[in-house]
């Protein structure tokens, strides 16, 4: 059972990256995003999107796990 879940878990992770690889390939228009008096040069929409994603996996279990500690 151990093996079966480890092939689920390894092929979700190749869908995600499939997926995010050609989300990037397809979204190559550049953008430049201001925020208050800070502004990015113009950069790839798909650079946004995945740093924005990448941010939320890191930010997310960080989160559950100090809740986690305080809870204890």
């Amino acid at each position: 059972m151990r093996g079966v879940k480890r092939v689920v878990l390894v092929l979700a992770v190749l869908i995600v990256a499939l997926v995010v690889v050609a989300f990037a390939l397809e979204n190559q228009q550049g953008v430049a995003l201001s925020f208050l008096t800070w502004a990015t040069p113009q950069l790839p929409v798909s650079l946004f999107v995945v740093g924005a994603l990448i941010v939320g996996m890191v930010i997310g279990p960080a989160l559950g796990l100090l809740s986690r500690r305080s809870s204890n």
